[in-house]
């Protein structure tokens, strides 16, 4: 980028109005997860034409993919808050070598990934919590996803990059591509050849490798604030700590969703296939809500995490307050939706009525509690992008898993099947409290008064 341009990009992100420049960045964002999202669904509504266990090996390799996304997420998001910050600072070479550090460790780990998981394939399938029916299924669909591994946690990682620099359309761009041609890539792979689950396996790898090259092109172009270059990359362990530690809340939010979906599928494992197959539908439907509420959240982290750089305190508070208020009334019209409609959206993904019951049971009560999930995404993504890993590491935690796990081990244990549906709304319900705590003390420690450096 030109002087001019980079002057420029500083002015909109310190001068145009919150509300607005929210609005304008989380826009394309919610359309990269919700289009995301539909693909992952059309995913599940092809392969739950194969049977219950091909439809459960889908949401046990999502389950694995979550964990590719914690890890690309800690790179993106952790390099992102950084060098979103330095460009307040007005110090746009110290971002771009964090940027091809954080990019280049995501590529590699993506590398060792693929290496390992396919060395010890057969058992990592059962510990994601296949049963022996499913696991042949998920050996077949997660073989073809590790083979693209470096390119898909390059991808997740640039988008997040390119979100944080104020770029999301550029992100936008390359994941909104991949997605169409996977959705486009499981018609043709699996109707059209014939293919069956191996086919939309090799429609998501081939779609991974297309929305990386567009994703990188951004960078190779000019079209960025930030550059990314092997030489710029700083291997030093202060450097390489700085970014994890930075992106640790993402790798814990992820990170402990995957733990809690294969925890999941495992106690749901018990009841047979039509359970593990009806929660794992549950979990996509409802990410695809979810996903709005994060779309939200990353429109206003890179405001946030570059008007706290370049000292603009007050714009970070009515950011947060103008992010809260839109997802809640973003979550609240999709959740009267969802609910509304359950019945009829279910069967489309598997038309079974032991997996329909077991569904729609599970889907209102997790709609019912993400009216609480604006608080706690906002709070989180406040906290991380403006470098307070530690209590957003803390808030992750506390949402993703230190509540949930002994919450559904314990109603599995009194009620069954019943108990794992509610497991994961009471949880959301329990971790209102300790965030609210962590957020008062947030603002409490914030500067008051706007920093007279510009």
């Amino acid at each position: 980028m030109t002087k001019q341009e980079t002057e420029l990009q500083y002015r909109t992100m310190t001068e145009t109005p919150v509300s607005r420049l929210i609005s304008r960045l989380c826009v394309p964002s919610i359309i990269t997860m919700m289009v995301s999202n539909i693909y992952n669904l059309v995913d599940n509504a092809f392969v739950g034409e194969l049977g219950n266990s091909a439809s459960g090996a889908v949401g046990i390799v999502f389950s694995f993919m979550t964990i590719q996304q914690a890890c690309a997420y800690m790179f993106g998001q952790g390099g992102g808050s950084i060098s979103s910050r330095l460009m307040g600072h007005q110090d746009d070479h110290s971002a771009s070598v964090v940027v091809s550090t954080a990019f280049f460790m995501s590529f590699f780990i993506g590398i060792l990934e693929l290496i390992f998981c396919l060395m010890f394939l057969d058992p990592i399938v059962m510990m994601l919590g296949s049963t022996p029916t499913i696991a042949p299924y998920a050996k077949v669909y997660i073989t073809y996803i590790l083979i693209v591994a470096p390119f898909m946690m390059g991808s997740l990682t640039l988008n997040n990059l390119l979100r944080y620099e104020g770029k999301a359309f550029y992100g936008m761009m390359g994941l909104m591509a991949g997605a169409l041609i996977n959705i486009a890539g499981d018609a043709i792979l699996m109707k059209g050849f014939h293919m069956g689950i191996a086919g939309a396996g090799l429609s998501t790898a081939i779609s991974q490798v297309i929305g990386f090259g567009i994703l990188i092109s951004a960078y190779l172009r000019g079209k960025t604030e930030a550059t990314i270059s092997l030489k710029m990359v700083n291997w030093r362990p202060k450097r390489v700590l700085q970014i994890g530690s930075t992106g640790l809340p993402s790798l814990i939010r992820q990170g402990m969703s995957s733990v809690t979906s294969i925890l999941l599928n495992t106690l749901a494992g018990g009841y047979g296939d039509a359970a593990v197959a009806a929660m794992s539908i549950v979990g996509r439907i409802f990410f695809f809500i979810y996903s709005v509420s994060i779309g939200v959240g990353q429109g206003f982290q890179p405001v946030s995490a570059f008007n706290y750089g370049a000292g603009k305190y007050s714009r970070v508070r009515a950011g947060y307050r103008f992010t809260f208020k839109l997802s809640e009334c973003l979550m609240g019209i999709l959740t009267i939706v969802v609910i509304a409609f359950s019945g009829h959206i279910i069967p489309l993904f598997r038309n079974d009525p032991e997996v329909i019951a077991i569904a729609q049971r599970a889907l209102i009560l997790q709609c019912l509690s993400s009216l609480v999930l604006p608080f706690l995404m906002s709070s989180e993504m406040l906290m991380q992008s403006t470098g307070k890993k530690w209590s957003a590491s803390i808030a992750a935690t506390i949402r993703n898993g230190l509540l949930f796990i002994p919450v559904v081990l314990v109603l599995e244990h009194f009620r069954g099947l019943t108990g794992i549906q509610e497991a994961q709304p009471v949880a959301y319900l329990l971790s209102v409290i300790p965030v609210a705590i962590l957020v008062k003390r947030y603002f409490r420690l914030l500067p008051k008064e706007d920093s007279p450096e510009v």
